[in-house]
């Protein structure tokens, strides 16, 4: 049986800066939402392209969030998940020199930024020969 372990702040961090894609949890008027989007993360904050008309938009903004991130590997049991908790902020008219453009993959109008300045950092990992370096299928590279 594969051994879980708690991940280091540093490596949690790291991880979470090479992802693109994730997943955004809250509370609604209608109960739990799990809302997957692609992110980059801008100093120490996760910003997400979003819709003004869209569950972000609407129920995100001063709400208590989670965002997570992992990969797995299925042929090896092994992975590592990440998850930020903080409080949304939801900008209607983005700006910001240096800033990267977050290009949504969904259509549609996203013309909001969706922002999570996280506020507690954790992550765990499981499998025994485990390398969050090898792990990665995806990188993020700086522009």
């Amino acid at each position: 049986m594969p051994e879980l372990r708690v991940l280091a702040p540093d490596d949690c961090e790291q991880l979470l800066r090479r992802g693109t894609f994730g997943r955004v949890g809250m509370a609604t008027p209608h109960g739990p939402e799990v809302i997957p989007v692609n992110y980059a993360v801008v100093d120490e904050t996760i910003v997400v392209g979003t819709s003004p008309v869209g569950v972000l938009a609407r129920y995100a903004d001063g709400a208590p969030l989670v965002f997570e991130v992992d990969q797995v590997d299925h042929e090896y049991w092994q992975g590592w998940s990440v998850v930020a908790r903080g409080v949304g902020e939801v900008v209607k008219d983005p700006q910001g020199a240096g800033r990267p453009r977050i290009r949504p993959w969904a259509d549609g109008d996203r013309t909001c930024e969706l922002r999570l300045t996280w506020t507690e950092l954790t992550g765990r990992r499981v499998g025994a020969a485990w390398d969050h370096e090898d792990l990665l299928h995806w990188r993020r590279s700086a522009r």
